[in-house]
């Protein structure tokens, strides 16, 4: 199995509430247009340290063709330019387990 995670931290100037509602809606509508995601989660820190991220998002698929597969797919491409457009940094880690 590949975990896909993903941290996202919104511009500070934006409306980080209505981002992160529109991203959580944006994401999660992928579970059921990409047939080779398995599952994504999308959740919002609690915590707000100073070394926290706004948001994460969790998924995973059954092989790394799957994951490269998702990554071009034309929903996922949409969210990650909107991502691209309300984040100020992200971290991306990908593992096999």
């Amino acid at each position: 199995m590949i975990t896909h995670i993903v941290f996202l931290n919104i511009k500070p100037e934006l409306n980080k509430a209505e981002i992160l509602a529109t991203l959580k809606s944006n994401l999660l509508g992928l579970n059921d247009s990409i047939s080779e995601l398995n599952h994504l989660e999308f959740g919002v820190d609690f915590n707000q340290s100073d070394v926290a991220y706004d948001a994460t998002l969790y998924s995973n698929f059954n092989t790394k063709a799957d994951l490269e597969a998702y990554q071009i797919h034309p929903e996922h491409l949409k969210v990650k330019d909107y991502i691209g457009k309300v984040c100020s940094s992200r971290a991306v880690v990908d593992y096999e387990n």
